[in-house]
């Protein structure tokens, strides 16, 4: 296995004063349940039929990433019957073409309540562009799948024990590779990638705390684990059940801290995360229908810098490109386009683009000139050009079999 160590920018240095709202959690949280109304959709979705075939693939044997002709975006169907991974290849105009399904081996899920968002998180397919390595979660088995990705061609290396119950968030970071379980209170498994996969780091297994009981469990679990930017702080929002966001320290050999610092954001059910070319935090605020930025100190409290307003509804998911952050909004069909300006300060660029029905999760090319919008509705992924300074020009889309309600993107 290749370049399994990488070198990232660290991110900037912590500004301002920290905000008087921070504590380390060290016992079970109470269950007072936020009201989270603007979550509920009238979205209809239907899982479809039965597991999907591993299909051929003609380039199967290639080792190593593709080269320009080989680009591709992986989508996970999260099928409730059988999960797999659907690969398509990206031509230059940022058209898909279907070039495989690959099963995990294992079952997707659905959380209780979810309509169009069935694992209700972002980043539950994370892809290692420099290891060629693809990490998908089978929420309904509670393993983890690991695959060799080579251009738009995969091979699977090993499912694993995600150490923990109903996975649904992957974040990558060197060769670490952190799994976010979102039952029975929420739970944290850290691993290291070697030559034969992954093996579980000892001192990595972190129980969140969050009250199993409280429903539904779309708004009730957490929403997305992920790595600053310099690998030294792992975070975790955990929507309704709390409106925090948590931060782990990172150790030298890759384990967390005995417990996160624990940032309320009372009434916001903090989701989906990003981070701007500035390292500034930022963070989906499903409650609020909002994109807000905070500085991420090295104590691990954050300080809030900006908060942006969709006008939508379901504000749940961001992707960072460019210097532009994009928003997706479930209860709208729309995606929500922002310039990301000085001291993380989100700056809405024209209107909300229109969507196929259940917005969800997204992923931008590397370069930043297209967005890709998987919408739950019907299992539909939308291609969008990207021109500066903003602007979404739709280019197509594509129905990924069994797909409805599923959650999952990832780009080479």
């Amino acid at each position: 296995m290749t370049a399994l160590n990488r070198v990232r920018s660290a991110a900037a240095a912590a500004r301002g004063p920290v905000a008087g709202v921070s504590r380390r959690r060290t016992v079970r949280r109470g269950s007072a349940a936020i009201g989270t109304a603007a979550l509920g959709t009238a979205l209809v979705a239907a899982l479809a039929s039965p597991a999907l075939a591993a299909s051929a693939h003609p380039n199967h044997g290639r080792v190593g990433s593709g080269g320009a002709n080989d680009r591709a975006v992986f989508v996970q169907t999260d099928n409730t019957a059988g999960n797999a991974v659907v690969a398509y290849r990206r031509s230059p105009s940022g058209a898909l073409t279907a070039a495989g399904t690959y099963r995990t081996g294992g079952l997707g899920g659905q959380l209780s309540g979810s309509v169009v968002d069935h694992l209700a998180s972002q980043g539950s397919l994370a892809l290692d562009r420099a290891a060629g390595l693809l990490v998908a979660v089978n929420a309904g088995s509670s393993t983890i799948s690991v695959f060799a990705e080579h251009g738009d061609a995969l091979r699977l290396l090993q499912v694993a024990s995600s150490g923990g119950t109903f996975p649904v968030s992957v974040a990558i970071h060197g060769n670490l590779v952190y799994v976010l379980n979102a039952e029975n209170g929420g739970a944290l498994q850290g691993y290291r990638i070697t030559p034969g996969g992954l093996e579980q780091l000892p001192d990595s297994n972190r129980a969140l705390g969050l009250d199993p009981t409280l429903t539904p469990l779309f708004t009730s679990t957490p929403g997305q684990v992920a790595f600053s930017p310099d690998g030294r702080q792992l975070i975790v929002t955990t929507k309704a059940n709390g409106n925090d966001i948590d931060v782990f320290g990172v150790n030298p050999a890759g384990g967390l801290s005995p417990a996160p610092v624990v940032n309320s954001a009372p009434g916001t059910v903090p989701f989906a995360i990003a981070f701007d070319p500035g390292g500034d935090l930022v963070i989906a605020e499903a409650g609020a229908n909002a994109l807000a930025t905070f500085a991420l100190n090295p104590s691990g409290t954050v300080t809030q810098l900006a908060v942006a307003a969709t006008g939508q509804t379901a504000t749940c998911w961001v992707a960072a490109s460019r210097g532009m952050l994009f928003a997706g909004n479930a209860g709208g069909a729309s995606e929500s386009v922002f310039s990301d300006g000085p001291a993380g300060s989100p700056t809405a660029i024209g209107s909300p683009v229109s969507t196929d029905a259940g917005t969800v999760d997204s992923a931008a090319s590397p370069g930043g000139r297209f967005l890709y919008l998987q919408t739950g509705a019907g299992g539909i992924v939308d291609q969008f050009a990207v021109s500066r300074p903003g602007t979404l020009t739709e280019v197509g889309s594509v129905t990924v079999p069994s797909a409805a309600g599923g959650e999952g993107i990832a780009l080479n």
